[in-house]
């Protein structure tokens, strides 16, 4: 079986008070991660090619996630940015999105896609549809925390 057909999916969006530059900037400060994302924290690069290591969880418990920049475009106040990843860890793996779009009124807009392949194979496929659901809550959550920090910034 292919790749992409191992592969679920989940799009979040979020819109909020700040302008694009200052959400791209907020976002791709990899050490503010634990401040927005809910249970996770990370560190790493920026630029294409680069690498980003995150860990998911509480203390020790919990998963890492090594991904690596394939797709790398700064949002400014007038255009529209993008940071793309493949998900290289044992636990999760696949592809991810962030998609930074200015909006009227200084606003921005992010939307959030992963493309990942669930852990414990069909059985992980299985679940998906009862996963999805508490999973996109958390991610959304997470966006909405991010708008907020860059508001404040």
């Amino acid at each position: 079986m292919s790749g992409a057909a191992r592969e679920v999916r989940v799009t979040v969006a979020h819109a909020c008070a700040a302008p694009a530059d200052r959400l791209w900037e907020t976002l791709v400060d990899w050490d503010l991660h634990e401040q927005w994302m809910v249970l996770t924290r990370a560190h790493g690069g920026r630029g294409e090619g680069a690498t980003v290591e995150a860990f998911t969880g509480v203390g020790r418990l919990g998963f890492p996630d090594t991904m690596e920049i394939t797709n790398w475009r700064p949002a400014t106040r007038e255009s529209a940015g993008v940071c793309e990843v493949v998900h290289r860890g044992s636990v999760v793996r696949g592809r991810g999105r962030f998609d930074v779009v200015p909006l009227l009124g200084g606003r921005s807009r992010i939307t959030w896609t992963e493309w990942v392949e669930p852990p414990l194979g069909a059985l992980g496929r299985l679940g998906w549809p009862v996963a999805k659901a508490p999973l996109a809550l958390l991610l959304r959550r997470s966006l909405r925390n991010l708008g907020e920090l860059a508001q404040r910034r």
